[in-house]
């Protein structure tokens, strides 16, 4: 098939060379002149695993294309996905105006039947809206899908080539048997492509990403129970992950959710619950709690410092708002990053692949460090916000060796509590009893 996709975002790219990577001619646009010259001429934009090779095969063998015109873009696609941003307004409603407005471009440029696709998170009822949009400049055949992503960063090339479902929304007949013929090789072990209607498939990708932030809510209040409980939330995590209505995924405890979905797409909800006068009164909650959440480990480092952190150092581990990614949308991090230098603290950070952003973001606010043993020298103490696996064994004894004293204060759970003991830390996690020397 011919494929368009309009955004070479994290969904656009993903998407695009993952379609062209089962033999179909992908046509990438995007108005940005100097990222459209970077993919043509080789230059991965983003950080996700696994990408960079299927990328760099099928612009080889001609299937990924890239161009700054809508027109070229579209003309010989059977099919045309919207891969645009949809920030977060000052309501916290979705902004639409991106993929109105290149609908309302496609509607001056369509000249046959073609398929319309929302891939972006939208919010219930934008298929109509684009639909409307396109009809108000064209008069021909056409269809609007919504067809919602459910890529998790940092495994994202793995969620495109083998979904555990594809969700289509169309009542169109037409578009319903050429999206079936696209998805068919994804889901050749059987896994089910469900079809529904557009504002079910658009309320499915919120409510899916609104459920998984409730649950790592409630695990994070079970955390701060169990601390005042002297229970151990680990124990209470696979003690109810093993009840398969459960379930052991999204129920580790740390210093919240971050990203470019759960927190952009709970608010989207509400404010949509708002605006036909329902109180989602638990994603309320969930919201409240996960903004405490990220400073989490605030109070932990002060009493400690004996509420004083004036002229005191830290390491951080870790900026991304998850590990194998470079997002640092709402991640935590930056949290704790204001909070500590706000209090007269300076911070020396480390990440593998975020650096980069915050600088851009954060400037020289904080140190950054070439490696993770880097940033512990002349800190008063050790924070890591972020679990990638390089800091999960690391050389403790080097540890010790650079930080002025062994104190860790660990928002992710990445230590075991019984090991710091024997290594003599002072370590304090989330939801766990605290390890003292």
């Amino acid at each position: 098939m011919k494929i368009a996709v309009v955004g070479t975002g994290y969904v656009g790219l993903v998407t695009g060379t993952c379609f062209a990577e089962t033999g179909n001619q992908v046509t990438c646009v995007d108005i940005d002149r100097t990222k459209v010259e970077k993919l043509s001429n080789g230059q991965i934009t983003i950080y996700e695993p696994g990408l960079e090779k299927i990328f760099l095969r099928n612009l080889k063998e001609g299937r990924l294309h890239f161009t700054t015109s809508l027109a070229e873009g579209i003309q010989d696609a059977q099919i045309v996905f919207l891969a645009l941003p949809t920030p977060p307004g000052e309501d916290g409603s979705a902004d639409l105006k991106y993929i109105l407005g290149v609908a309302d471009d496609l509607g001056k440029l369509l000249t046959g039947f073609k398929v319309i696709v929302d891939k972006s998170t939208v919010p219930v009822g934008t298929a109509d809206k684009v639909r409307d949009a396109i009809a108000r400049n064209y008069s021909g055949d056409f269809a609007v899908v919504s067809n919602p992503e459910f890529l998790r960063e940092g495994v994202a090339v793995d969620d495109f080539m083998k979904p555990d479902r594809v969700v289509v929304g169309t009542s169109d007949e037409q578009a319903r048997k050429v999206m079936n013929e696209l998805y068919a090789p994804f889901v050749r072990s059987g896994n089910p492509i469900i079809f529904m209607d557009e504002k079910s498939a658009e309320l499915t990708k919120y409510a899916a990403n609104s459920f998984l932030a409730v649950k790592i809510s409630f695990m994070n209040e079970i955390a701060r129970l169990c601390e005042r409980l002297g229970a151990d939330v680990d124990m209470v995590r696979k003690g109810i992950g093993s009840d398969d209505r459960i379930g052991k995924r999204f129920l580790f405890p740390g210093i919240g959710y971050g990203g470019s979905c759960f927190p952009k797409d709970v608010q989207a909800l509400v404010k949509s619950s708002t605006e036909v006068q329902y109180e989602f009164e638990i994603l309320n909650a969930v919201m409240k709690v996960n903004e405490d959440q990220k400073l989490f480990l605030l109070p932990k480092i002060k009493a400690f410092f004996n509420g004083d952190l004036q002229g005191r150092r830290f390491a951080l581990w870790g900026l991304a708002f998850k590990p194998n990614t470079d997002d640092i949308r709402e991640a935590p991090a930056l949290y704790m990053i204001d909070a500590l230098t706000a209090a007269g603290a300076t911070v020396c950070a480390f990440d593998p692949e975020a650096m980069p952003n915050v600088k851009q973001l954060v400037g020289d606010r904080i140190d950054y460090a070439a490696s993770q043993y880097e940033a512990l020298t002349g800190a008063d103490a050790l924070i890591i916000a972020t679990e990638w696996s390089e800091f999960r064994t690391p050389e403790f004894e080097k540890i010790s060796t650079v930080l002025k004293q062994k104190v860790i204060f660990d928002g992710r759970n990445v230590f075991d509590a019984t090991q710091m003991k024997a290594l003599g830390y002072h370590y304090e996690s989330v939801g766990r009893i605290p390890v003292t020397q």
